[in-house]
């Protein structure tokens, strides 16, 4: 299925970040790193777009709703990459991955998408799994924590405006203003204090990734949403959070449950569970769609 090829690009982008956003915690608070990152994230679509002859595709009509998705964005990466200074990696994808179940909910209210058994099996399988890979500690609520829940929330709320607007706006549009709205509420908001700290040799490599990244990652999962229904694409990032935890116990030493292997075939599980239903439901209907036809 092509919506999982461009997950997968999604999924890998994701999880460069994180380990960027880490590298740059120390010298560079969250509303410096989105500023950076919107920099070079804008810079690189207004290129391609020039070069492209595609800037004819970027409208002034639907303003609004970017603004409001870009805002909801905004708000969601800056508690996401605060959570990641100071919670592990797997805490902050396993708290992150409630997004799913919300988007699943959003869907059904905002974009009419039907709550169907596959999809609650899959959300219930998929949220077991993650608290299995990741075992976060909830007895002890902490800000890191705090953050992780409410960015889950933003970005499910984003995935579903997102998908509205993937319904007649192209790529290139929601990316130019992803990257143009986010550079100017980092603007305002880095530089709310008077000290905004510039890049330094040691984290411009760093920064440039995240830049990179964030938008490879939201190209990649806004061709996905266009491809198919939010609450299908949802569940496949599920996949990133086995990744992510094995990464923090390599790279950072960051203990790592026996569950990983249990959790992530439940998250596996989930996942294909629902994109067997989904396939059959799209099969069924092209069988309906031709018999209809054929008896005209």
């Amino acid at each position: 299925m092509a919506a999982a090829l461009w997950m997968t690009g999604s999924i890998a982008s994701f999880t460069a970040m994180a380990i960027a956003g880490r590298a740059v915690a120390s010298v560079h608070d969250t509303f410096e790193i989105m500023t950076w990152r919107s920099l070079i994230g804008f810079c690189v679509v207004l290129g391609v777009a020039l070069a492209r002859g595609r800037m004819g595709d970027v409208r002034t009509d639907r303003l609004p709703s970017h603004l409001l998705r870009n805002v909801v964005h905004f708000s969601g990466q800056n508690l996401w990459f605060y959570a990641l200074a100071v919670i592990p990696l797997a805490q902050v994808f396993a708290l992150e991955f409630t997004s799913p179940l919300w988007v699943i909910l959003l869907a059904a209210v905002f974009l009419g998408e039907r709550i169907t058994g596959a999809k609650v099996i899959a959300g219930v399988l998929g949220f077991v799994g993650i608290l299995l890979v990741a075992h976060p500690d909830f007895a002890v609520i902490d800000p890191g924590v705090i953050a992780a829940l409410l960015s889950a929330v933003c970005f499910a709320t984003t995935s579903v405006l997102t998908k509205a607007l993937t319904r007649n706006e192209s790529i290139v549009s929601i990316l130019f203003w992803l990257t143009l709205m986010q550079l100017g509420l980092g603007l305002i908001a880095a530089g709310w204090d008077g000290d905004l700290a510039w890049p330094t040799s040691a984290t411009l490599p760093w920064l440039a990734l995240i830049g990179l990244c964030g938008l490879c990652a939201h190209f990649c999962l806004t061709s996905a949403l266009s491809l198919a229904p939010a609450g299908i694409v949802a569940p496949m990032d599920f996949a990133r959070l086995p990744v992510i935890a094995v990464i923090g116990w390599v790279w950072y030493g960051e203990t790592v449950a026996l569950g990983v292997g249990l959790g992530a075939g439940l998250i596996v599980a989930g996942i294909l569970i629902n994109l067997r239903a989904s396939n059959r439901a799209v099969l069924q209907q092209a069988k309906h769609h031709k018999d209809v036809t054929r008896r005209q």
